[in-house]
């Protein structure tokens, strides 16, 4: 009974440690967009390290920040991306693709 229990508690543990690795998958932003290449360009003046290697498979930190702010934003916003991560209003999501992106100060 007490091996049982020991398995169990494995499991459980195991269960729990990868539901908290899993990343978060946006929608891919489509080709060409107008506001995400606005992003990465206004993105590549402003800030360093942004084409290094980031966590998402494929792309570039400045890529992947970018796609979190596209996938974050309300769909109304029609506005300049890093600039809305830069008010008050986008301050917790620039926290959000921060992290996503592992790209930060």
């Amino acid at each position: 009974m007490q091996r049982f229990f020991s398995n169990l508690a494995a499991v459980c543990v195991l269960a729990y440690a990868s539901t908290g690795s899993a990343q978060t998958v946006y929608n891919t932003v489509p080709a060409g967009d107008g506001q995400y290449r606005q992003c990465l360009a206004y993105a590549a003046k402003l800030y360093e390290g942004g084409q290094e290697a980031s966590p998402i498979k494929g792309q570039s930190k400045e890529q992947a920040w970018c796609t979190c702010l596209w996938n974050e934003t309300p769909d109304e916003f029609s506005g300049n991306l890093v600039k809305f991560s830069e008010s008050a209003k986008g301050k917790r999501v620039n926290k959000i693709c921060e992290a996503y992106s592992n790209w930060s100060d």
